[in-house]
């Protein structure tokens, strides 16, 4: 079935959780962006998407402040490679972190999913999820 009316057969709330991994601007992994090497890998693993999202500004655990402006050095900043997964997938993804000795700070969340249905009657309800 194409077009609008395809989902409205397919919504159902999904339980999962985010997986966000934090990495800097610069560091590499096998010859390449640390952040586009993850999103390569993920795919892989047959994980339905992800992104990456470059910060404006922000501090870590050395408390200093570091914004993104001209005369910044590049590397300075980090990047946000995110996925909503299967606690499964998740796992998966950070064993492979793991063996391949990548260091790096991440999150994982619970969280509820689904898809808005432009031709349902109804919105989408978050009670009695």
């Amino acid at each position: 079935m194409s077009g609008p009316g395809r989902w409205h057969r397919f919504v159902v709330h999904m339980q999962g959780s985010f997986l966000r991994l934090y990495v800097h601007e610069g560091q590499r992994h096998r010859g390449r962006p640390a952040w586009e090497w993850l999103l390569e890998q993920a795919n892989k693993l047959g994980i339905r998407g992800g992104s990456a999202f470059r910060a404006m500004a922000g501090f870590g655990r050395h408390h200093k402040l570091t914004e993104a402006k001209f005369f910044e050095l590049a590397g300075a900043l980090a990047v946000e490679v995110e996925f909503i997964v299967t606690d499964e997938e998740a796992q998966q993804l950070l064993n492979l972190i793991h063996h391949e000795k990548i260091p790096l700070f991440y999150a994982h969340t619970p969280a509820r999913f689904g898809v808005i249905d432009p031709e349902a009657t109804d919105p989408p309800s978050l009670s009695g999820i």
